[in-house]
């Protein structure tokens, strides 16, 4: 009997469930594929899954990320077979799991030099630094950016890839051991908000002139200090609430501040396409390949214990990546 983990009410970490499935015995759809997990991702987003904020149908799976091997293909799958690496992010939550039937249209394959914990812990964060970076807001060389949270899964992601694109990083953190990591991957500058004024030291760093673009996973507590971080005719990205959810606020805001531009986008609408997502995977591949980004997976559980990585994340004691060995 394969094992997976599931809920069935919203709550706290203690609602996640461990729980005898038979995903090996149904039968595939013409258009599934079956998949064995070797590694399973930790994201944010399983958190707002869990507790409600994201609100799923209930029972449910969590976790949208994971990487393994095909065991089998529905009749209708025609570019994967059985024994194949596969890696993915996004379809219907499930990835907590050792073995689950999934669409094989959002099955990318892992090419060899990639481990399956790697590919485990890139595809979502990696994905989403690459359509932060190439696709919200395409930034150039010489351009300064602010990133939030820059010791984290995504935030490490970003301070590579920015760097190798030739920019200037400015990155928050909490601790001074995680400034010590972000520097490690390419960030710039560190601004430890637990004790310093990020909007003050933004204004500092780039002589008054702010920086281009704010990539801000935190939400609430920072949303206003990133606009104030802004130059003229800058790009607000607000792609996550870690903090909660920004309260509504008038648009004038943007006016005053120097007619600035602001989005909220989501990796699961620029991966709607089967081509654009093959696209984004093979340049995330290409750049962990080459090794200008190096993914860190720096926290390992078992599967069984999804509950204390969740606790983990939530009390911002991790860095980098998170995965669940099935």
């Amino acid at each position: 009997m394969d094992y997976s983990i599931r809920f069935t009410q919203t709550g706290g970490p203690e609602v996640l469930q461990w729980t005898a499935v038979g995903a090996g015995d149904t039968p595939l759809k013409p258009n599934e594929a079956r998949v064995r997990h070797h590694a399973v991702g930790v994201n944010y987003i399983d958190i707002y899954h869990r507790t409600g904020l994201y609100p799923l149908p209930l029972p449910s799976g969590i976790g949208l990320e994971g990487a393994g091997l095909v065991e089998a293909v529905g009749t209708d799958v025609g570019d994967l077979k059985i024994g194949d690496r596969v890696a993915y992010a996004g379809g219907a939550p499930g990835a907590y799991s050792q073995v689950r039937n999934i669409a094989a249209n959002i099955l990318v394959k892992l090419p060899e030099v990639i481990d399956f914990n790697t590919g485990a812990a890139m595809m979502l964060q990696g994905l989403t630094a690459q359509y932060l970076l190439r696709r919200t807001y395409r930034v150039k060389a010489g351009e300064t950016i602010l990133i939030h949270a820059a010791a984290g899964g995504v935030g490490l992601i970003v301070c590579q890839w920015a760097k190798a694109l030739g920019c200037t990083v400015i990155g928050t953190v909490s601790t001074e051991a995680k400034a010590t990591l972000a520097r490690a991957h390419g960030c710039d500058f560190t601004i430890n908000y637990s004790s310093e004024n990020f909007v003050e030291r933004v204004k500092d760093i780039t002589g008054g002139k702010g920086v281009s673009v704010v990539y801000d996973s935190i939400g609430k507590d920072t949303f206003f200090g990133s606009l104030d971080c802004l130059r003229p005719l800058g790009m607000m990205v607000s792609f996550g609430n870690a903090s909660g959810p920004v309260p509504p606020f008038d648009l004038s805001e943007l006016a005053k501040r120097g007619s600035l531009f602001i989005t909220r986008p989501t990796l699961f609408s620029y991966v709607a396409k089967r081509e654009e997502l093959v696209a984004m995977a093979d340049e995330l591949f290409e750049m962990v390949s080459s090794g200008k980004l190096k993914i860190e997976v720096s926290h390992t559980y078992p599967l069984q214990d999804a509950a204390q990585a969740h606790t983990d994340l939530a009390a911002r004691k991790t860095t980098g990546s998170i995965i669940l060995v099935p």
